[in-house]
């Protein structure tokens, strides 16, 4: 009898046959039978959704930090003490060098000083003024008197003239004092030469002992965690750049992400016919100051009209010899489905044909997946989960 006709063999190639067919999706029914029973596959799902898509074409740009620049001497004085390196992040209001006080605080102390002999001398004319006021007062009651004297009534009139002088030009007096007193605070507080903003030394332009004028440069500052993008946009690409717009950003490393159209530069290069456009990035809370000034960031500007499609994530399509599939969520079973796809929206593909909005479809696990066979994923609730083990059972 031929080997083939043995009853063993003949029952194991039938095995090997339907196997076969079960993986190549041509015995749907035999897949229910088959992994119907036992445990479901663990396994991650994702919904097909609307988003809108539009044509884009790359280009270069980079990141640029809104506050950026030199710090510079606010008085003059030597240098006493360096307090940041190159390198060093620093925080708003923190002091980055600090000059010498000493001639600065000797000049408070005058100015104050002068402030307290201006107040004094205020003191001394305005009690004149007021013994004047009175005497001039008694004399004035005695006017209808045999004692009234016009020329004495006359001489302390001028005197009260005189003393009221007097206080006026103490109280400017004051007035002047303080004023210098109040310069000389500014110039104590400013031998602390303070960072503006927060961010990052980049350089250092001077040294402790060296003498720096008022204006003379000290640290250069780079505030890294306000950062947007700029890039020169072709002109005849600014049509899909409009004021407001939201488009999508490509960093280094692979990754996406979004940016607003924050401003278009009305100044066109005419070698280049480019406009500068400025971007504010939405990135992670993550990536705040781990992007550096001038590291390049890729621009996917629109070229055409935003239209809806429907999408499904990247990892559910599964490409096959025979065409592409996706594995759909059903009553609890990944039922195999033929789609076509369109052009990329990110991590994920436009379906033109086999999917509808709200379907499930599996993205991890799909590669070991079989028609028919029943799956689970973490999000999914207990209860159905139990159901559906149920209803395997008693199938």
């Amino acid at each position: 009898m031929p080997a083939c006709g043995h009853p063993a063999r003949l029952e194991q190639d039938l095995r090997r046959t339907a196997i076969v067919l079960v993986t190549l999706g041509l015995g749907v029914g035999g897949a229910q039978a088959a992994f119907g029973q036992g445990r479901p596959a663990l396994v991650n799902v994702d919904a097909v959704i609307i988003e809108p898509l539009a044509q884009t074409v790359p280009v270069l740009g980079r990141f640029v930090p809104r506050q950026t620049g030199v710090v510079a001497a606010l008085t003059r004085g030597p240098v006493s003490k360096m307090l940041v390196d190159i390198g060093d992040r620093v925080d708003k209001g923190d002091v980055l060098v600090q000059l010498v006080t000493l001639t600065v605080r000797a000049e408070r102390a005058l100015r104050a000083a002068e402030l307290s002999e201006k107040k004094a001398a205020l003191v001394t004319a305005k009690a004149q003024l007021g013994v004047s006021q009175r005497e001039f007062e008694r004399l004035k009651s005695l006017k209808k008197s045999a004692a009234f004297s016009q020329a004495r009534f006359e001489d302390k009139r001028g005197e009260v003239a005189k003393y009221t002088s007097e206080v006026v030009e103490a109280e400017a007096a004051i007035a002047r004092a303080s004023a210098n007193l109040q310069l000389a605070n500014i110039e104590l507080t400013n031998t602390a030469i303070r960072a503006p903003y927060e961010g990052v030394v980049a350089q250092r332009h001077t040294t402790e002992g060296a003498y720096l004028n008022a204006g003379n440069p000290v640290i250069t500052l780079i505030n890294d965690r306000d950062l947007e993008i700029e890039a020169d946009i072709p002109s005849a690409r600014i049509a899909g750049v409009e004021k407001g717009r939201v488009i999508s950003v490509m960093l280094e490393d692979g990754s996406r992400h979004k940016a607003q159209v924050r401003a278009i530069v009305p100044s066109e290069n005419v070698r280049t016919r480019t406009r500068p456009v400025r971007f504010i990035p939405f990135l992670a809370n993550g990536m705040v100051g781990q992007l550096a000034a001038n590291q390049s960031v890729t621009v996917l500007i629109p070229v055409g009209k935003i239209r809806d499609v429907v999408s499904v994530h990247k990892d559910a399509v599964v490409p096959r010899s025979d065409g592409t599939i996706v594995f759909v969520v059903t009553d609890g079973r990944a039922i195999l489905r033929r789609v076509r796809i369109g052009e990329a929206v990110g991590n994920r593909f436009e379906v033109l044909e086999g999917l509808a909005v709200g379907d499930t479809v599996v993205v991890r696990g799909n590669e070991r997946l079989v028609p028919g066979q029943r799956v689970r994923w973490p999000s999914m609730p207990q209860s159905d989960s139990s159901s559906s083990d149920a209803g395997g059972t008693s199938g």
